[in-house]
């Protein structure tokens, strides 16, 4: 009896060993058996997934260069670390499935901080809060706040902390590619509403005075927002966080800041 379960325990601990050396050996084929942050440093470009249709924080200006807050954010985390910032751009919607397959490090696009994500993904400090807000047209008499959203219709993108939102009180929702869209949608009538960031709101009425829409509820709280990035990149996480911090200490997150909103966005 002893010798069978002393063979039994030496089977057991082959098979744990074997299971051990698989993950390392796949380990090894993605990364020639280096963390994510030594091969990203070895190779000296992190491949970042962004909108590049989301102002003010990832778009392209009049002469077609990418920029915005999230860009400029992540170009001086990087400058520090002295990697260079490849962006890629995708839509929304497929934006964390192209995180899970590869085709890029990490994800810059005002990402929200929720409780789901942080339990299959890696997420930076927050480098940005913002308030969710509604918004409908202009001559819109019905709507006023969250809770006048039962039976109406919204626009909304489908992997959006604010389809989640809306639905949860009611609404039907038609899914869109972005923020634009969903203005599209409104001023032409076929949408009640949408939900969506307060800073993306007052770029938009900035830059587009003639609008005929308006904000009609504000969210008390608001969300913290961060990159997102694979689980288990802790190296990599906490290169990009002791650059966040060395950029607010020096004053660089601040000048950045008030380019884009004229105030300090992080708190």
């Amino acid at each position: 009896m002893k010798k069978f379960l002393g063979t039994l325990f030496a089977l057991m601990l082959v098979l744990a060993l074997a299971a051990c050396g698989t993950n390392d050996k796949s380990k090894d084929k993605d990364n020639g058996g280096k963390s994510s942050y030594d091969a990203i440093k070895n190779k000296g470009v992190v491949t970042i997934g962004t909108e590049g249709t989301y102002a003010p924080f990832t778009f392209h200006d009049k002469s077609g260069k990418l920029t915005g807050f999230d860009v400029e954010v992540a170009q001086e985390v990087f400058k520090r670390l002295g990697i260079k910032p490849k962006f890629v751009e995708t839509k929304w919607d497929g934006m964390i499935a192209g995180l899970d397959a590869k085709r890029y490090d990490m994800i810059a696009n005002e990402v929200a901080v929720r409780k789901d994500r942080l339990q299959k993904y890696d997420m930076s400090d927050p480098y940005i809060v913002s308030k969710a807000i509604l918004i409908v047209r202009k001559d819109n008499k019905d709507i006023k706040s969250l809770n006048d959203l039962k039976g109406k219709k919204v626009a909304q993108s489908l992997d959006s902390n604010y389809r989640k939102i809306a639905e949860a009180h009611g609404a039907t929702n038609t899914v869109v590619d972005g923020f634009n869209q969903s203005i599209d949608l409104i001023t032409s009538g076929r949408v009640d509403a949408t939900i969506n960031d307060s800073l993306s709101y007052l770029d938009l009425k900035k830059q587009r005075p003639e609008l005929p829409i308006k904000s009609v509820y504000e969210e008390k709280e608001a969300t913290s927002n961060a990159f997102m990035f694979r689980k288990d990149n802790k190296e990599l996480v906490d290169a990009v966080n002791g650059a966040l911090a060395d950029m607010k200490k020096d004053g660089t997150y601040l000048k950045i800041s008030k380019k884009w909103f004229g105030t300090d966005v992080s708190k």
